[in-house]
């Protein structure tokens, strides 16, 4: 027997207390899952677990009443929050996407010297959020932050929660891909060092960062750089390796 479908709202959810959902919900749930009253649907909204509820179909108009906790609300395992320039649009969909499947609990678009877009619109983002958590059990929703330029960003950081930025430069102008002087370590052995359940992780740009952001990023004592391997990775496989890597390491897969 399929599991009933599985819906993020953002009411309060009590045992007998029906609500209506909205419009985009009700159409899913009887038109393409062809629900109808009685049927069940599962409800989390990130504070008081999941819900079974009951649904009652008038119409187009559909209400729901929680009947049973099927989940509690799991107890937080640290901050995990991701930095990156924004890319392309649908490779900006895909980064947005595996980060809430991989845990992100902060979603921040950055500009920075090399960014590709500047413009973001953080309402079609946290569309995808949704849908990424519904699909993949999280009981959670990441906050999606507006752009912030790198800056802004690292001067309203707390500087008692780590921020590792993924750089693969080394620190010789005049040398291709800078030399191997001033290489950073694997981001698995700077992990291991950290003691925090709360920190950040950062990715650039396609064509990584200015020597002036290099320099910025190296000034601060909170931000430490790491390298992902001897391969050049696309910002999107970075996102994806940094991620992994922190929640097998310091995160909610050890």
């Amino acid at each position: 027997m399929s599991m009933p479908p599985r819906l993020f709202v953002s009411v309060d959810l009590l045992e007998g207390h029906a609500f209506s959902l909205e419009e985009g919900q009700a159409h899913y749930l009887t038109r393409v899952m062809r629900l109808r009253t009685g049927d069940h649907a599962r409800l989390f909204n990130g504070r008081h677990g999941e819900w079974l509820s009951t649904l009652e179909v008038t119409g187009k108009a559909v209400s729901v009443r929680p009947t049973r906790q099927s989940r509690r609300q799991p107890d937080s395992t640290g901050t995990l929050e991701l930095l990156f320039a924004p890319l392309k649009k649908t490779r900006t969909d895909f980064a947005i996407e595996k980060a809430t499947e991989l845990g992100a609990t902060h979603i921040r678009p950055v500009i920075t010297t090399r960014t590709q877009t500047q413009r973001i619109k953080v309402e079609r983002l946290q569309s995808i959020v949704q849908e990424a958590a519904e699909q993949t059990e999280r009981m959670d929703l990441p906050k999606v932050y507006d752009l912030a330029t790198l800056e802004t960003a690292l001067a309203t950081w707390d500087p008692t929660s780590p921020l590792i930025y993924c750089d693969e430069a080394g620190d010789d102008p005049r040398a291709p891909w800078g030399g191997e002087g001033g290489r950073a370590p694997s981001i698995a052995e700077l992990l291991y060092t950290l003691k925090s359940r709360k920190g950040g992780v950062l990715i650039g740009p396609e064509g990584g960062f200015t020597e002036d952001e290099r320099a910025v990023l190296k000034s601060l004592d909170f931000v430490h750089a790491v390298s992902l391997g001897p391969r050049i990775l696309r910002a999107e496989t970075a996102i994806v390796s940094a991620l992994t890597i922190w929640q097998s390491v310091l995160g909610d897969w050890r």
